[in-house]
């Protein structure tokens, strides 16, 4: 399990400041952060967060993994960078500068969350590993730090049930979009348990770095995958009955609904495995939808991801890259 390999530390960056949480102006206004999944979610919530004078420490499994986070990082600032500045190779230096200084690097997941105001859950979409995760997560961070889940497609409750009434309390959803530096959407996911006051330190803290928030109530795909899968997997379904082919729809959702992309281009883009994922999981088991034939299993659908067409990062998926 992800917790469960996480062994050594690199040193955090040190805030000063009081531990409780009325006295804390660093914890109250969110000002430290720990992001957990170096990944391209991860990184790119841990970006942001230092880009708006966070400061962030980001947890994987390995040194290995953490450097592949912060090159990641660091390439995606340059890009900004040499946008902000166009003619200041010296503005650009400092800035990508100033902003990887704010982010610490971590193999402890305990370590990283001991003084954090938020913790930011990016690792695999495995509801068990998750729920292990924040069992330690929970027991190490202040009793006053929110805890969130990025998830895309697990119940926030359920991540969180297994953990104590308090945390539970601070436990909501906040759903960032990839490429995360570009997407200006999070989801504020609410659980029933969820305290007002902790889904509102949530919103502001997505407003703090940048983002519009949503809040929604927590419910399979929340808001935007629950109404893109149908319209995905009904654009499957029309190719598998021999409508159209592909460029066809897709032209003629760009041209006729003014979508920037047509449905085979966002699958490609999401990732076929992505897709099936959480189609086949709310089929299954999702909360009222199981059975429903919205999100039925696609022969087409399983088919390309058998055989490795996963979409852009395999190179392949309903279009060759």
């Amino acid at each position: 399990m992800f917790a469960a390999v996480f062994r050594s530390s690199v040193p955090a960056i040190r805030v000063s400041g009081a531990r409780g949480f009325s006295g804390s102006a660093a914890r109250a206004s969110m000002q430290r952060i720990a992001v957990v999944g170096g990944g391209q979610m991860g990184s790119g919530i841990a970006q942001v967060a230092a880009t708006h004078n966070h400061d962030v420490t980001l947890v994987d499994v390995s040194q290995a993994a953490l450097d592949r986070g912060r090159a990641y990082i660091a390439k995606s600032l340059k890009r900004v960078a040499k946008k902000k500045f166009p003619d200041d190779a010296s503005a650009q230096g400092g800035f990508v500068d100033g902003v990887l200084a704010r982010i610490a690097l971590s193999t402890s997941p305990e370590a990283a969350v001991r003084d954090a105001a938020l913790v930011v859950e990016a690792v695999v979409e495995n509801i068990a590993v998750k729920q292990q995760l924040f069992a330690a997560l929970a027991a190490a961070a202040p009793a006053d730090a929110v805890l969130a889940s990025n998830t895309s497609s697990l119940p926030i409750g359920k991540i969180a049930a297994p953990l104590g009434a308090d945390a539970r309390r601070r436990f909501v959803g906040l759903h960032f979009f990839n490429p995360v530096p570009q997407m200006k959407l999070v989801e504020v996911v609410r659980t029933d348990e969820a305290a007002p006051a902790v889904v509102d330190r949530a919103v502001a803290f997505a407003k703090a770095i940048g983002k519009t928030p949503a809040v929604c109530k927590d419910t399979p795909g929340f808001i935007v995958n629950r109404l893109l899968l149908p319209y995905m997997m009904e654009a499957i379904r029309l190719l598998e009955r021999g409508v159209a082919e592909p460029r066809d729809i897709d032209t003629a959702m760009k041209l006729g609904a003014g979508y920037p992309m047509g449905p085979f281009e966002l699958c490609d883009y999401v990732g076929l495995d992505t897709i099936k994922f959480i189609v086949d999981g709310w089929h299954q088991d999702g909360d009222g939808l199981q059975g429903n034939p919205l999100f039925a299993p696609s022969a087409k659908l399983d088919e390309l991801v058998k055989s490795g067409r996963l979409g852009v990062k395999a190179g392949k998926g309903f279009y060759d890259y």
